[in-house]
C-alpha cells in the first residue's frame, strides 16, 4: 500500500462516481487514505470490518495529529462526530488490530534476533526432470569412413530411450553492502545429461538439436557458477564485474520473461536465441544503462579461460557484445542485439550448444565470429504473449580461409496466468542454428565443410544445409504453491540433425521446481 496526494492517482475512480468527494476529502484533508500499488482504489470490492478497521485507525491516528497541532484549523465538528461513532461501533475491531501489530512486532523482533545474516539473503531452487525419449533412429552408413546420411538409411538406433531422473540445484547468496551495491555468488551441482557418448554417429547427429534447458551435469560435485560484484553507479547506470557469471546472457536483460532453467521452456533452445550464448565465456565486466525511459543499453566483455595463465582474460577466447532494448509501448519489447567473438583454444565452435554449433571440422582453426540478433515479444493482452527472434551468425578462420553462416528463428505464444495465478502455457515453434553457407578451405582446397561431411561423408565440399530442422515444443507450468510448480511439457524435432533421413525425435518431460 502506498500513500496518495491527490484522488486523480487513482485510476479506477473518476470525477463521476458518486463517493469521489469522500475520496477526495480523505485525501486531500486528512491525508489518510491508501491505494493498492497498481494505482486503483477497488472500491467495487468487498470489505472486511478488519479491514475498515485499519483504514479507520489510520485516519483516527492523522486526526489526533492534527488535532494535537493548534495551528490546524480545518478538522470539522461533524468530521469529530462521525469518528467517535464509528470508533464506538468498531472498538472491538480496533482493539483486536492493537493486538495483531504488537504480535507482528514481536514477531518481527524475533525474526531480526535469529536471520541468517543482517547483509545476506539466500535464494535456493532445485529443478528435478523426469524425461524420455521415444524411439528413433538416425541415417548413418559407415563408422569407418564417417559418411553420414549419404545412403539415406536409417540404421543407427537411439541408445537414450529410456526413462530418466535427474536433478539441477543452485543456491545463491545475494550480499547488500550499501544501497546499489551487491555481492552475487552462486553454486550449483547436478546428474542430468541427456547428451549421447555411445554410440559416437548418433550423438553426432542430434546432441545439440535435444538438449534439455535444466540439465546441468557436474557429476554431484558443488561448482561456483556466479562470483560477481554489481554496483549501481547512477540512477541509470549500473556495472558488473567478476571471474563468474558475466556473460551476455546474465547482463543482457532479456525481453522474453521466460528464459530460466526452473520455470522457463523445456527446451535449451526455446530459452533464448542461441547466439546470445556465443562463446559460453564466465568471467569479464558488463554495465547497464537506462538511456531514457524507453531505450536501455546493456555491454559486455567476458572471457571463457580467464583463470588460465597462458589465455587470460584478454587471450583469444572472448565474446563483447551490446544490446539495445526498446520498449515504445508497456506492451511491447524489442532487443536488438550484436556479439563479436573468438572461439580460442584450436576449435571450430561456436560454443552455442544449440544446433549447428560446430561449424568447421579443420583440426587447429581459430575462428572469429560476429553475431547478430533480434528478439520481440508481444502482450497483446493479459492473457496472450506473442514472441520469436531471429539470429544470424558469420564466422571466419583466423590461420585459414572460409567462412561459414548459420541462422536460426523461433516464435511463440505465451498464455500468462493460464488457469490460475502464476501458471504459465507455451507452444514454440522455430528452427535451430542451420548453416546456410560454407566454404572453409586450407590453401584454396574446400576443406572442413561441416554440411558435406553429413551428406557426402568428406568435408571437401562446399555448400550447406540441404534440409532443415524444425522444433515443436509445448508445455504447461503449474503452480501448487509459492515454493513449488510443475511443468509437464512435450518437444518433437523433425529432420534432427538438419536430415530429412533421420527420424524425428520426440521427449516428454515432467519438471518440479522447488525454490525459495
Amino acid at each position: 500500500m502506498s500513500q496518495l496526494t491527490g484522488v486523480n492517482q487513482l485510476t479506477d475512480v473518476s470525477p463521476g462516481d458518486w463517493a469521489y468527494g469522500a475520496l477526495s476529502d480523505l485525501i486531500t484533508r486528512y491525508d489518510c487514505l491508501k491505494g493498492y500499488p497498481n494505482g486503483t482504489f477497488r472500491g467495487n470490492h468487498a470489505l472486511s470490518r478488519y479491514e475498515f478497521a485499519a483504514g479507520l485507525n489510520a485516519c483516527m491516528q492523522t486526526m489526533e495529529r492534527l488535532i494535537a497541532d493548534t495551528s490546524a484549523e480545518f478538522v470539522r465538528r461533524e468530521d469529530m462526530e462521525t469518528l467517535n461513532r464509528i470508533m464506538a461501533e468498531f472498538e472491538a475491531e480496533l482493539a483486536q488490530l492493537g493486538t495483531q501489530v504488537d504480535n507482528l512486532e514481536s514477531r518481527t523482533q524475533f525474526l531480526e534476533d535469529n536471520q541468517f545474516s543482517t547483509t545476506t539473503k539466500l535464494y535456493g531452487q532445485v529443478v528435478m526432470g523426469l524425461q524420455g525419449r521415444f524411439s528413433n533412429s538416425v541415417d548413418y552408413r559407415n563408422n569407418t569412413t564417417g559418411a553420414v546420411g549419404s545412403d539415406r538409411r536409417t540404421d543407427t538406433a537411439d541408445p537414450n530411450d529410456e526413462i530418466s531422473f535427474g536433478y539441477n540445484a543452485q543456491l545463491t547468496f545475494l550480499t547488500q553492502f550499501a544501497p546499489g551495491s551487491y555481492l552475487l555468488t552462486g553454486m550449483q551441482a547436478g546428474n542430468l545429461n541427456t547428451s549421447v557418448t555411445d554410440p559416437a554417429d548418433y550423438g553426432l547427429v542430434n546432441n545439440n538439436f535435444t538438449r534439455l534447458g535444466y540439465e546441468s551435469d557436474t557429476g554431484n560435485s558443488v561448482l561456483l557458477s556466479d562470483a560477481n560484484f554489481r554496483q549501481r553507479v547512477t540512477d541509470n547506470l549500473a556495472l558488473i564485474v567478476g571471474p563468474a557469471g558475466v556473460n551476455a546472457v546474465n547482463v543482457f536483460r532479456g525481453p522474453s520473461r521466460v528464459e530460466s532453467a526452473g520455470f522457463g521452456p523445456i527446451s535449451r533452445f526455446a530459452q533464448r536465441n542461441p547466439i546470445i550464448q556465443l562463446g559460453g565465456t564466465s568471467a569479464g565486466i558488463g554495465f547497464d544503462w537506462q538511456a531514457t525511459p524507453i531505450l536501455s543499453l546493456q555491454g559486455v566483455y567476458s572471457a571463457a579461460f580467464a583463470n588460465v595463465a597462458s589465455q587470460g582474460l584478454l587471450g583469444k577466447a572472448y565474446t563483447v557484445g551490446l544490446q539495445a532494448l526498446v520498449t515504445p509501448t508497456r506492451n511491447t519489447d524489442i532487443a536488438l542485439y550484436f556479439l563479436n567473438g573468438q572461439s580460442g583454444a584450436n576449435q571450430g565452435f561456436l560454443n552455442t550448444f544449440v544446433g549447428d554449433e560446430q561449424v568447421s571440422s579443420i583440426n587447429g582453426v581459430d575462428l572469429e565470429t560476429n553475431a547478430f540478433g533480434i528478439t520481440a515479444n508481444w502482450a497483446v493482452n493479459d492473457a496472450i504473449t506473442l514472441g520469436g527472434w531471429i539470429g544470424w551468425t558469420t564466422s571466419h578462420q583466423l590461420n585459414f580461409d572460409g567462412s561459414a553462416q548459420t541462422q536460426n528463428w523461433m516464435v511463440s505464444m505465451q498464455f500468462p496466468d493460464l488457469l490460475g495465478e502464476g501458471n504459465l502455457g507455451a507452444i514454440f515453434f522455430g528452427m535451430p542454428p542451420r548453416i546456410t553457407e560454407s566454404n572453409m578451405n586450407i590453401n584454396g582446397q574446400p576443406l572442413g565443410n561441416i554440411p558435406s561431411f553429413f551428406t557426402q561423408g568428406s568435408t571437401a565440399f562446399n555448400g550447406g544445409r540441404s534440409d532443415t530442422a524444425y522444433h515443436l515444443e509445448a508445455f504447461y507450468r503449474w503452480r501448487l504453491s509459492r515454493h513449488i510448480t510443475i511443468t509437464p511439457g512435450m518437444m518433437v524435432v523433425f529432420n534432427p540433425g538438419h536430415n530429412s533421413s533421420n527420424d524425428p525425435v520426440a521427449i516428454a518431460a515432467l519438471r518440479t521446481t522447488f525454490s525459495f
